[in-house]
């Protein structure tokens, strides 16, 4: 039975959740969707829904399935996974699914961290980083579905949910695991629901995850599961595996990758790209069909797999995604990119594509 039975809100953060646990020696399986049979067996179950930008009423009944399965299948503790940049709205629905989560688990409480310092989001009394720059001066602002406007996490969360929401400063954070455990249990008997907790290096994400060794919920990014599987370890259910829990058979093929994101990071990624790789760049606006837009990049791909790696994107600047949100609606957008991808990904594939970066 899973040691720890994980909610994430994406499959792109699930995988990379899975990915944080099976460095500190947990087995993991992520699956994709609400269960519908048995759990396989492993340390770790992340089960990665599509809630981000869902409406908050599914948001909430997926989550809760999610968990229902993960405590059926034995889960000690449950761990709902969110970005590292909080991406959300004032409607949600990090703060309903929260909410969901602990009143189904009657354990009044819960942390929320989305740091991962090795990325560059800190957070400090408070505030949500990326990098130097506080959330809402990181280009997140112009996020075309989860504006982030306000990088006071307390405020956020504060505005999703009717609990309370405390803060557990850079100063406490800083005095260790102990000291964080004895921050939190106050916050929570002064009426406090959740603790938006400080962390700008891995050693406090460590300690932080220690200091929740007896949480029922743990709410963040796949940064504070850091220290979640040194927890398992010292009480005796988790083996020392040494590197074998990350071994993983070598693939051979064609490689390829999808970008979607319109992120800063994204789209400098994809710029640095065009000077080593052969890039496509997906113009929905000239051809406003998933299934053509799909066609067209199968096409260009076709007579360039190879040795090199080729990258076909989605990613656009803000000024092009307000343009084609205002053409097609916002949600339209949204799905004619994903289901141009999803095919492209698919076709790709068919072609003898065996490594896919997402």
């Amino acid at each position: 039975m899973p040691l720890l039975g994980c909610i994430a809100d994406d499959f792109t953060g699930a995988t990379d959740l899975a990915n944080t646990l099976v460095k500190g020696g947990m087995t993991a399986v992520q699956v994709i969707g609400v269960p519908t049979g048995p759990l396989p067996e492993a340390d770790a179950i992340i089960i990665a829904l599509k809630s981000r930008t869902a409406p908050v009423a599914q948001a909430v009944e997926h989550s809760l399935a999610a968990c229902e399965a993960l405590l059926a299948a034995g889960a000690r503790q449950i761990f709902f996974k969110y970005c590292s940049t909080f991406d959300s709205t004032d409607e949600g629905n990090i703060g309903p699914v929260a909410d969901a989560l602990v009143k189904r688990l009657d354990c009044g409480f819960a942390l929320a961290n989305p740091a991962f310092p090795t990325n560059g989001r800190t957070v400090y009394q408070g505030h949500l980083f990326v990098g130097s720059n506080l959330l809402n001066e990181s280009g997140m602002e112009n996020h075309p579905l989860t504006p982030m406007r306000d990088a006071n996490l307390v405020r956020v969360l504060g505005r999703q949910t009717d609990g309370a929401v405390g803060l557990v400063p850079f100063a406490v954070v800083e005095q260790g695991a102990a000291a964080i455990r004895r921050a939190m249990t106050a916050l929570k008997e002064s009426g406090r629901r959740y603790a938006i907790v400080d962390a700008v290096t891995d050693a406090h994400l460590l300690a932080i995850g220690e200091a929740a060794e007896h949480h029922a919920l743990i709410t963040g990014g796949s940064g504070v599961a850091m220290g979640l599987p040194a927890n398992f370890r010292r009480a005796g259910l988790l083996p020392e595996r040494g590197d074998s829990a990350a071994a993983l058979p070598p693939m051979r093929g064609h490689a390829a990758v999808l970008a979607g994101s319109c992120s800063r990071a994204t789209l400098g990624q994809i710029g640095l790209a065009r000077d080593h790789l052969p890039v496509l760049e997906l113009d929905p606006m000239a051809t406003p069909d998933a299934g053509a837009l799909a066609a067209q990049a199968l096409n260009w791909a076709e007579g360039r797999l190879g040795d090199t790696p080729v990258v076909i994107a989605a990613s656009a600047p803000p000024e092009k995604v307000a343009a084609l949100q205002a053409r097609l609606g916002r949600e339209a957008a949204g799905a004619l990119v994903e289901q141009a991808l999803a095919t492209i990904a698919e076709g790709l594939v068919a072609r003898g594509v065996r490594r896919l970066v997402v």
